[in-house]
């Protein structure tokens, strides 16, 4: 695997820590919703994740990430439409699709 596609799972997978670090396993929903330092946060690194992906994607289409296009989806809408991004979608997506991302950046890096 290229270097710089390396360098990019490294990315990926440092701003997957960062929102588990600001998303506690205690913070519930309802109190996500308030936290408008947190979204923000949570928000900031998943732009960071679906623009690593795309930049992956430019160069090998045929990584096998599980739901890369929709990665790279997710951080065009939050830059571009960022007034339909709710706050359910992104509290789905931290809580159900990152620990599968980051199993899948694991399996690639040992590769």
């Amino acid at each position: 695997m290229q270097d710089q596609i390396q360098v990019w799972l490294e990315d990926m997978e440092k701003a997957i820590s960062e929102i588990t670090y600001f998303l506690p396993e205690s913070m519930s929903f309802f109190d996500f919703e308030k936290d408008i330092k947190t979204k923000r946060a949570i928000e900031r690194n998943i732009e960071i994740i679906g623009e690593a992906m795309s930049r992956i994607l430019n160069v090998m289409p045929e990584i096998s990430i599980s739901n890369s296009r929709k990665i790279v989806d997710t951080r065009n809408r939050i830059i571009h439409g960022y007034d339909s991004v709710s706050d359910d979608v992104i509290w789905l997506i931290v809580i159900r699709y990152l620990p599968i991302l980051e199993q899948e950046i694991k399996s690639l890096k040992k590769k």
